[in-house]
């Protein structure tokens, strides 16, 4: 996921600069030691330091400032969730000792109310125990009404959380919640631990540098060093709960450059130990792997790359007062809030082109923001799938935006000129350019932009490149949610969770569209509990963002990530951070 790099170049055990250059000091040590040169000398200690490449660079350590992927997955070697999603979507604890329910008396009877026993033996990276107040604070920290967080559709319906002695939370919600999972459940949850954050609640949160770039924690790893935008330094947790663990006593974390040399760095030089989001043309990652030295993985989620379709004015002489502001409606986008124009937007795409131009095997069409798992999959809007120009070109006449002698179609005055936006990535500005020429053929104008993965996916407030500024007609990327339940993640798109200055711009509600309708039917979901009609459920509010092009999906996209052969114990995992169990890494 994109919205859900970094360190040296030290060599593992593939890197046989490093290899040489051990072998040669063992020798002359052995020598010294008076051991005849021919003697074998002794075998060289493993490599424990473990180097991790992240192309997009991570730029904060705090999840709840961000909806990066990036940032989420590099926070989450250091800071932990109650419980994650495992390789196969199922929740397993983590600084909890169970997962609460109905039936071992967790979840309460009503459905308004879960509690949480937390694990005894899990201290801080300080040395200090992690207590249920941390946990209570870091839901303050979050639904604080001064100002945003990026994971607070989590937090919906919760009235408060009451820290019951040290070792026992309890989150009380204002409604019966059949899912009563969002809060601290995945990565994009995390506990912070209250004595650090404490003087960072509201507007102070973006001002606490020191606590969001070294954030003490409860995993396996702590912070030496972060660098915004380029490379953070670990090293082992020594106080971690799990003895002997993490094996790797450092950790590199680099971002920067691109979707290709990051796999290169993997499977063909052997540089680094991990690669992550292999968005590289087929042709090229068969061709890299074909050497050995390390392997491609994939897992399918509910990951999909989608245009995110901005229903509000982005014209830059609004200035940043109003520019892409939803102001209760009174801003709508100059022809994007003309649906006919955005329904040709998708007829005009052939899917089936962009995977297999960019993506082979790794890659699917779809018409759905939610895709997976089969029961939430919607076939309401499968027409997606064949592309239809001339029908396109129906609705655009039909609507009176006409073609020009330049055959750009207008209407009142007004072109039909997109700026199209995504982060850089040779896949990414493939599509871009297929896109362009598809919607050519419907008389659209595009003009393509595209801005470094650190900056586009970054939290920082003052930068004008984010994605959830969007300062853009149409933007590209992908997103995803955590675990198999959609709940918190069609929430994003409620009216409230409209990105702006009164929330930090951390509001996940990027088209900026407002439904009363999807409200309603977020709250329905929220409170109904049979298996079959959450799914109904889903589907209905699935359809509603995809039938009004409030966001246009593309691929449904593996995820696809690079091992070297050295390195054991990855669990490649669609459902939450990729290396939710990088404790158990090993060489």
């Amino acid at each position: 996921m994109d919205t859900r790099n970094r360190g040296g170049n030290r060599r593992g055990t593939a890197g046989l600069p490093m290899l040489a250059w051990a072998v040669a000091l063992a020798a002359c040590s052995a020598e010294d030691a008076g051991v005849a040169p021919g003697d074998a000398p002794p075998a060289a200690a493993p490599n424990r330091h473990l180097n991790i490449l992240y192309w997009q660079a991570a730029s904060t350590l705090n999840p709840y400032l961000s909806g990066g992927t990036k940032d989420i997955e590099a926070a989450s070697m250091v800071v932990e969730p109650l419980a994650h999603y495992d390789e196969n979507g199922n929740m397993v604890p983590t600084l909890a000792r169970d997962i609460p329910s109905v039936e071992n008396g967790g979840v309460s009877a009503d459905l308004r109310s879960i509690t949480w026993t937390l694990r005894q033996d899990v201290n801080w990276s300080d040395g200090t125990p992690l207590t249920a107040h941390d946990v209570a604070f870091s839901g303050a920290y979050c639904m604080h009404e001064e100002a945003g967080c990026n994971s607070l559709t989590a937090f919906a319906d919760v009235e408060r959380i009451e820290a019951q002695g040290d070792h026992t939370v309890r989150i009380i919600f204002s409604v019966p919640k059949p899912f009563p999972y969002g809060p601290f459940v995945g990565s994009t949850t995390p506990v912070l631990q209250k004595a650090q954050f404490e003087g960072c609640l509201g507007v102070k949160a973006q001002e606490c540098t020191e606590q969001n770039f070294r954030p003490i924690g409860t995993g396996p790893f702590k912070v030496d060093e972060f660098r915004a935008n380029d490379v953070i330094s670990y090293s082992a947790n020594e106080g971690y709960r799990e003895p002997g663990k993490p094996w790797f006593r450092t950790a590199t974390f680099k971002g920067g450059g691109d979707a290709a040399s990051a796999a290169r760095a993997v499977l063909e030089t052997g540089e680094f130990d991990y690669a992550w989001n292999l968005q590289v043309e087929p042709e090229v990652l068969e061709s890299m792997s074909a050497g050995g030295k390390g392997e491609v993985l994939a897992a399918y989620g509910t990951l999909v790359e989608r245009l995110m379709v901005n229903h509000t004015n982005d014209d830059p002489s609004l200035g940043p007062e109003r520019r892409s502001l939803y102001l209760d409606g009174a801003n709508p986008h100059p022809f994007l809030a003309d649906r006919a124009v955005r329904r040709a937007l998708s007829m005009a795409i052939d899917r089936q082109v962009l995977v297999d131009a960019g993506y082979g095997a790794g890659g699917k069409p779809t018409c759905n923001v939610v895709p997976a798992p089969p029961i939430y999959a919607s076939t309401a809007n499968d027409e997606c799938q064949t592309p239809n120009v001339p029908e396109a070109n129906r609705l655009l006449d039909e609507a009176g935006w006409m073609r020009g002698e330049d055959g750009v179609r207008a209407k009142d005055g007004v072109r039909l000129s997109i700026l199209f936006q995504t982060s850089t990535n040779s896949v990414r500005q493939g599509t871009q350019a297929l896109i362009k020429q598809m919607w050519g053929a419907i008389g659209v104008e595009t003009e393509l932009r595209n801005i470094d993965g650190g900056v586009f996916f970054g939290g920082d407030p003052a930068s004008p490149d984010t994605f959830q500024k969007f300062y853009a007609d149409i933007q590209m990327y992908t997103n995803n949610f955590d675990g198999t339940d959609p709940e918190v993640y069609l929430a994003g798109w409620v009216c409230d969770e409209a990105p702006g200055p009164d929330n930090q711009w951390l509001g996940s509600n990027v088209p900026r569209a407002c439904v009363a309708e999807y409200d309603a039917l977020v709250g329905e979901l929220a409170r109904t509990a049979g298996l079959d009609e959450r799914a109904a459920i889903a589907k209905r509010l699935n359809d509603i963002l995809v039938r009004n092009q409030y966001m246009i999906p593309l691929i449904w996209r593996a995820r696809l990530s690079a091992r070297s052969m050295s390195l054991q114990g990855v669990r490649i995992n669609a459902w939450d951070s990729e290396l939710w169990n990088v404790a158990d890494w090993h060489r």
